[in-house]
């Protein structure tokens, strides 16, 4: 699912209030048969921690430069109570490693060591050793270089498939959101302007407002499109 907008239309505090970062002031939230509950009132311990990850925007603050990479990819594992051996967890640490596209000494080195995308790579990573339902994706590329951007748009892509992962990838840029997404939500001042198939959203847009960002969307570059 692509969720698009301009900014402060509230892509990203919608993520959080999925996520129980932010508190919604009503509604309610449901994930398949379990209901989210908001905000603080979800403990760390709430099943929905684990079941709801994300990947944020900026992979240049969202690692503990502090932690080793391996400490970060093996804590998921300890927290949830998936593995108790700290050898097996640290040899799944090293296999989601390569399956993202890193060497698995990786795992020795600190944040500050890897470039933004291959920082992006750890931090998808570190996301699915959470074994998640519900991955958000909040514009994950908008800090990386052009040529990053495609092979990490790629990676996510092979990996929701490999995973059969349920993606809400967020974006300002429809271009990106086509390549992604089956369906598209189009977000203006935190109300759902448009909803329908991607394709249909981009062919034959219904609100004027998904009209005005069309015509700004940047053509996506023909080596992209995979």
């Amino acid at each position: 699912m692509g969720l698009v907008g301009e900014s402060g239309s509230g892509k990203s505090t919608l993520a959080k209030a999925i996520t129980g970062l932010v508190t919604p002031t009503y509604g309610t939230m449901i994930l398949g048969d379990t209901v989210l509950p908001f905000g603080s009132s979800r403990s760390r311990h709430h099943p929905s921690r684990q079941l709801v990850q994300m990947v944020f925007q900026d992979p240049y603050s969202s690692l503990n430069p502090r932690h080793r990479i391996g400490d970060i990819l093996t804590e998921p594992l300890w927290f949830y109570g998936f593995v108790k051996d700290p050898a097996e967890r640290t040899s799944l640490a090293a296999s989601m490693l390569s399956l993202v596209g890193m060497q698995p000494d990786a795992i020795t080195k600190y944040p500050h060591q890897f470039s933004g995308g291959q920082r992006q790579r750890i931090a998808v990573a570190r996301a699915l050793l959470a074994r998640p339902r519900f991955l958000i994706c909040d514009e994950p590329t908008s800090a990386l270089d052009v040529s990053i951007q495609a092979e990490i748009l790629n990676l996510l892509k092979e990996l929701q498939a490999r995973f059969g992962l349920t993606i809400l990838f967020i974006s300002h840029n429809l271009a990106v959101v086509r390549q992604m997404a089956d369906d598209t939500a189009v977000l203006r001042d935190g109300k759902i302007e448009e909803v329908n198939t991607t394709e249909a959203v981009y062919q034959s847009p219904q609100a004027e407002y998904t009209k005005s960002l069309l015509a700004q969307t940047p053509v996506m570059p023909k080596s992209w499109r995979q």
